[in-house]
């Protein structure tokens, strides 16, 4: 577990950063709204210097990775290749296997209760209901992890949540997503970069 006095203004000093995109696989998600993380970390690989970088397996993990640098640091992005609601074995394979701390993981993930277009980052806390979380905290055994939380809001009237995050997304929503995207690409690297205190005092200020 990582020291909290720490955590809550950088990431540790030393060690490289693992940044997951929690999602489903297989084309029949890969639009939808639970999908969000994994296209924020494709954006991530888009921008890769010089040149937009390209997803190679990892077996050992059952994912998908891209190792690059940010501010000097070793940075592994990541898109899980199993479902959702055991997204935490591979993410707790993938973190053993480049030694990442608990406190240099950032998990990108679509969150009901930010609004839509909003993205919001913090350490720790509670899943919220969000199985890729739960399963992540119970691999990595702790909470003490960071969060991309990118806003898709709650589910129309009395629709089912497990059928709103499944579906893509609207047709007014698909034009914002994205500006949605590269919000929350610009707060991973804020973390990354500037640490947890100082990308939640200019991504909560939007």
């Amino acid at each position: 577990m990582t020291n909290s006095a720490t955590s809550a203004t950088s990431l540790p000093a030393d060690g490289p950063v693992l940044i997951v995109g929690l999602g489903n696989p297989g084309p029949k998600y890969a639009a939808t709204r639970h999908n969000i993380g994994q296209m924020v970390v494709d954006e991530l690989a888009d921008r890769t210097l010089p040149m937009p970088s390209t997803f190679s397996a990892h077996k050992r993990s059952n994912t998908e990775i891209v190792q690059t640098k940010m501010a000097g640091r070793t940075v592994i992005l990541a898109k899980t290749r199993s479902y959702m609601n055991v997204s935490g074995t591979p993410v707790a394979s993938l973190a053993k296997f480049f030694k990442v701390q608990p406190g240099n993981v950032i998990m990108v993930h679509d969150e009901l209760d930010v609004d839509f277009g909003k993205v919001r980052v913090k350490l720790g806390g509670g899943e919220g209901g969000h199985n890729g979380l739960r399963s992540t905290s119970q691999s990595l055994g702790t909470k003490d992890y960071l969060r991309v939380r990118v806003g898709i809001g709650r589910p129309p009237g009395r629709m089912d949540v497990a059928d709103y995050v499944l579906r893509p997304f609207s047709s007014v929503e698909a034009k914002e997503v994205p500006f949605l995207i590269s919000d929350a690409a610009d707060a991973a690297e804020l973390l990354v970069n500037q640490g947890l205190a100082a990308a939640q005092n200019i991504v909560h200020a939007k």
